[in-house]
């Protein structure tokens, strides 16, 4: 697997990060320390395997680069060909989304009154921009490639094991809601031990 994931720039990662969580920090702790060390490993795009970047023809991607054995976060490659979107959904967990190549934009929704959404300001994400989302401030959004001919990869970092969590997607009308569990698009998840 590519020469230990680029002299192990992801394992270095899960480390750090593992560390941070280690001592059962805030959210507001893994905002800005968390999302350092991700803006650390976006910083260059030399790491993330082929595999991990192939985009399908109809639907965006979502591939496991790592979950931790606690459930305490996992590290996804999400792989957007171009117009690709999702539908509005919520996560429930504490989420840091960092773009690595191409460019995203980020539409966050807000629960009204009358079951109904408000769309807030989107935000368009180059390289090395890391956005965040939370069940605690905003969690529902939208997240799309803001390219319409060429792939955007993004690597998100989530406070559980995102593809086995039951999350939602809303009708941004109505409102109405429907339950859904994300998987992964991977059968295979990376080595990230091997020289």
């Amino acid at each position: 697997m590519e020469k230990m994931m680029a002299d192990g720039k992801l394992l270095t990662f899960v480390k750090e990060l593992s560390r941070l969580l280690d001592q059962n920090p805030g959210e507001d702790i893994i905002f800005t320390k968390g999302k350092k060390l991700l803006e650390n490993l976006i910083a260059e795009d030399d790491w993330l395997p082929m595999e991990f970047t192939k985009p399908h023809l109809q639907y965006y991607q979502q591939y496991l680069l790592y979950a931790d054995p606690l459930d305490r976060f996992s590290i996804v490659s999400f792989v957007w060909g171009p117009g690709q979107k999702t539908p509005v959904h919520n996560h429930t967990v504490w989420g840091m989304v960092g773009q690595l190549r191409g460019e995203e934009k980020g539409t966050p929704y807000y629960p009204q009154a009358d079951g109904g959404f408000k769309v807030g300001q989107a935000c368009i994400c180059p390289p090395g921009h890391v956005d965040t989302v939370s069940p605690n401030t905003h969690d529902i959004h939208v997240v799309e490639n803001n390219l319409s001919d060429q792939t955007s990869i993004s690597i998100h970092v989530y406070g559980g094991n995102i593809g086995r969590i039951q999350r939602s997607v809303f009708d941004p009308i109505s409102g109405a809601e429907k339950s859904f569990v994300s998987g992964y698009a991977n059968t295979l998840v990376p080595n990230l031990w091997n020289p």
